[in-house]
Parts: C-alpha cells; structure tokens; sequence
C-alpha cells in the first residue's frame, strides 16, 4: 500500500510539473479541468509552484504566459483576490502596452476591467482589495494619462456607456449607488471614467476595509474629486470634504499641506 501511494503522489507531482512548465496554450480546457480535479491535496502545491512559474515569467519579461498561468491559478483559487488583482494588473499594465497598435490596447484593458469586475467581484463581492484595483483601473489606466493610447481608452469607454443606454446592470452598477453618487458627491457625467473610480472607491468602503487598503480607497476617492475640481470647481467643497475625512483618520503632514494648498486655490 505504502508504494502505491509513493506512486500516485510521484505521478501527481509529474502532472504538476508537466502543467506548469508547457505552455498553458498548449493545453485545452477540458485537460485542464481534468488534470486540476485529480489533484485534490496537492492543489495548494499546485498553487504554489504556479505562482513560482509566474514570478520567474514577470521578471523575464514573458507576459502572455504570465497571464495564460493567472488564468490557471483564477480556477485553482478563485476566492483570493490577490489572484485577480495580479492577473488584471497582467493584462492593463503590461500586456496593453506591448500592442503596436493602440486600438488593440483597449482590448486588453477592457479585459482587465472584466475580469476584475465581471469574475472576480462576481465571485468576491464584498473584497475591498478588488473594489480598490477596479477604481484605480478608472482612474490611472482608464481616465489617466499613462501611456499613448489614453484618450482612446477614455473614448472607448464613453462608449461603452453610451451603449449601455442607462442600464446600469450592463455595467455591472447598482443604480441606486449611482444615484447616491450624484446626490453626495455632485451630479457625474458617467462617461468620465472619474465618475466609476468614485463609484467602486465608495462601494469598497462601504465593507469597512482596514489598514492599506481603506487608505488606498480614500486616496483614489480623494484623488478623483480633485481632478474632477479641477474641471469643475464645483466639485472642490465635496473633494475637501473627502481629503478631511481622510486625514481625520489617517493624519499625516503631506496631507495636510494637501488640504491647505487646496482651500487656497479654491478659496475654500
């Protein structure tokens, strides 16, 4: 007994071994389902080398099969939501940017919106982590001004909710929360991706985070109130409000100079 069980775990191992170092293109969904059920107690093994797998292709450079392997550790451990955030990161930030063609950027940015949206929040919806990267996604990748393709990411957003025609579920949105958003924060043009870093900034504060991450979240609702200030004053009283709110619980010098430098240009 002892030497089939030495058997089937070296033959497990192999399998591992076998997936993690072909190309993940090369196997098909049906053998990967297959291969990821006869696993049981080595699947958090098969995690860990995966993850190893995609490290060593991050630091070489190899994207695509960095992103071929996230897929693969989305099914392994799809209540992680560092796997998402990896994973979408992958394919807005490194994979968009290889593309000579700056139309076929948005693709993959698009991709990154879903994933993180569609899927991970489908499967996580109370992670303040994926509600943070998803609101970071709008305002730095999205609405901000990162690479040569950016005012065609914001265009083909526009769209996006032009198409959407006010069903907000198409965009996976409560139109309840966006009529908060309106009501609190200042009536949006949701074609502004500034109006959906908001929007998910809010919504990931609402599950009360802790430590980094509500930090992060305040700064990115921060951050897109100013900007908005910025193209409309009468956006500055609501993105004071929120820079006090984050200093009464997190003070530090920097933003408090923030928050000065802002009353002064505003006249606040």
């Amino acid at each position: 007994m002892k030497k089939i069980l030495i058997s089937l775990s070296l033959a497990v191992l192999g399998m591992i071994a076998w997936l993690c170092q072909r190309s993940v293109a090369a196997v098909d969904s049906s053998q990967s389902n297959m291969l990821i059920a006869g696993l049981g107690g080595f699947r958090g093994v098969l995690s860990e080398i995966i993850w190893f797998r995609a490290d060593v292709l991050q630091n070489e450079g190899r994207y695509s099969e960095m992103a071929q392997l996230a897929n693969l550790l989305a099914t392994l451990e799809p209540h992680t939501p560092e796997v998402w955030v990896y994973s979408a990161w992958n394919l807005a930030y490194n994979i968009s940017v290889m593309m000579p063609d700056l139309e076929d950027r948005w693709r993959w940015v698009e991709s990154a919106l879903k994933l993180l949206r569609d899927d991970g929040l489908r499967l996580n919806p109370r992670s303040p982590e994926l509600h943070r990267e998803l609101a970071w996604l709008f305002l730095s990748k999205i609405g901000g001004n990162v690479d040569a393709a950016s005012p065609i990411y914001m265009k083909r957003w526009a769209d996006t909710v032009d198409d959407a025609g006010g069903d907000w579920s198409r965009l996976k949105m409560d139109p309840s929360l966006v009529s908060y958003i309106d009501r609190n924060y200042g009536r949006q043009d949701w074609r502004d991706p500034k109006a959906s870093a908001i929007y998910w900034a809010h919504h990931g504060l609402a599950f009360r985070p802790v430590g980094a991450v509500r930090a992060e979240l305040r700064q990115v609702l921060c951050q897109a109130l100013m900007l908005k200030a910025v193209e409309d004053a009468r956006f500055a009283p609501k993105a004071l409000q929120a820079m006090r709110e984050a200093y009464a619980e997190a003070p530090s010098a920097m933003l408090k100079d923030t928050i000065l430098r802002f009353r002064a240009k505003f006249g606040l």
